[in-house]
């Protein structure tokens, strides 16, 4: 093992997808597929199909006959076709009637492409239903916002929530859309189908039994445009879960302390600072997200072929397209770990929400005066010089003349409340809840 993926990261429902032995067998149904549809089409015997389907499993074609079968021709497809024709007698000349390789290989990627997504999207539901737990019942938890890393005004945890859960629609969306856009191919060396009889129907039917979409129109590849959205919705939806963990990661700071991920009785911190509980879930996926991203970049340039297909896109998707389905598949168990097990300190969350002492409160007191006849710029000069004062906003305000021109004490005293101005906070939060 070299890899740490292949002893650390990734559940082993997504690696079995990956895993070299399932990809040879996938290669192997590949062709079985295809020479069951020319058969039932009429292009070779049914005896020729039954054969070659029933020996096309791996164990019957040795994983290491085709290894050194591989030595001798350089060329995986090949290898294995050359090693299945040998276990089918005479029969075994209709192996790979037609196809070229990618005909077999993007077939056999289309079907871990469509497994891989299957995980991921049970992955977000249940990611969904944590997220709408915390919503609904954080709805009413006023704490403060930050802009900049700076106290804003005040917000809800409801709405942090919420926002997390609507974006994440929109990457299940996204990924419904790769699912539907994943396809398959059968159309020969440059796409035209010149090696097959009845090209479009035969295609159509490897698709059927192999229950994958397969493309329109190709050259010797599936466009990879496809393979390239799939892997940049994947980055997309790992950008989600990157600022999931990021907003984990600041609330556990010491010196804001509002939440904290689970801890374990058992679990240590540090080696050598025995206090320490630190955020190393959301760590984790912070991290991996940047080889998400980073794995865009060649799955981009792995649509630019030369002609009707060049080999520089090979290489890389053996590695982007693995790495980014399992580093995906970790971080998504690590956010419904993160989020399922969540610790949030109202009374912390409580003083951060009064630590300023009512200047986040000043743009309420701001849209009072302008609604008392204030003019808004001037207002917005009034509170902004008290801020920066240095004084006590509280005693500030409530000592301005200014302010007292337009507002009675008890209106200010309500104005510097900040529970009572979260506007809206509440119906949209049960608004993102409504179809979930």
């Amino acid at each position: 093992m070299i890899h740490p993926i292949d002893y650390r990261y990734g559940s082993a429902e997504m690696k079995k997808i990956f895993d070299e032995d399932n990809r040879l067998q996938l290669l192997l149904d590949v062709e079985a597929a295809l020479a069951l549809a020319h058969a039932d089409l009429g292009h070779i015997p049914s005896e020729a199909a039954d054969e070659i389907s029933s020996k096309a499993i791996l164990g019957i074609v040795g994983k290491e006959e085709i290894y050194e079968e591989e030595r001798k021709t350089n060329h995986d497809i090949m290898a294995m076709v050359k090693v299945l024709a040998s276990k089918c007698g005479d029969w075994g000349r209709y192996v790979h009637f037609g196809a070229t390789s990618n005909d077999i290989n993007d077939t056999a990627s289309a079907l871990q492409f469509r497994d891989a997504i299957e995980i991921v999207m049970d992955r977000i539901t249940e990611l969904k239903g944590v997220l709408a737990r915390l919503a609904r019942d954080n709805i009413d938890l006023v704490c403060v916002g930050r802009t900049h890393a700076q106290h804003a005004i005040p917000t809800t945890y409801g709405m942090k929530f919420a926002l997390f859960l609507d974006e994440l629609k929109r990457n299940e969306e996204r990924m419904v859309i790769s699912y539907e856009r994943n396809c398959g191919k059968m159309a020969g060396a440059v796409g035209t189908m010149a090696s097959y009889d009845d090209g479009m129907e035969l295609a159509e039917k490897v698709g059927d039994i192999l229950n994958v979409n397969m493309a329109a129109i190709t050259n010797q590849v599936v466009p990879r445009d496809i393979y390239a959205e799939i892997l940049t919705n994947i980055a997309l939806l790992g950008s989600l879960l990157d600022k999931m963990a990021t907003e984990v990661r600041n609330l556990q700071r010491t010196e804001i302390d509002e939440a904290a991920e689970g801890f374990k009785k058992t679990q240590v911190g540090s080696s050598t600072m025995p206090h320490k509980k630190n955020p190393i879930t959301s760590e984790k996926t912070c991290g991996l997200a940047r080889v998400l991203y980073g794995n865009v970049i060649p799955a981009m340039l792995d649509n630019v072929l030369w002609h009707e297909r060049d080999l520089t896109n090979s290489a890389p998707e053996r590695a982007i397209i693995p790495e980014s389905f399992i580093l995906l598949d970790e971080m998504l168990m690590g956010m419904i770990n993160v989020y399922g097990s969540l610790v949030l300190f109202p009374e912390n969350i409580k003083r951060n929400l009064y630590m300023s002492k009512g200047k986040n409160m000043a743009e309420a007191i701001m849209i009072a005066l302008t609604k008392k006849g204030a003019s808004r710029q001037d207002a917005h000069e009034i509170l902004r010089t008290i801020s920066m004062s240095g004084d006590d906003f509280r005693m500030a305000v409530k000592n301005s003349s200014e302010i007292k021109r337009y507002l009675e004490d008890p209106e200010i005293e309500t104005l510097l409340v900040p529970e009572r101005y979260i506007g809206e906070a509440r119906r949209l939060v049960e608004r993102v809840l409504e179809d979930v």
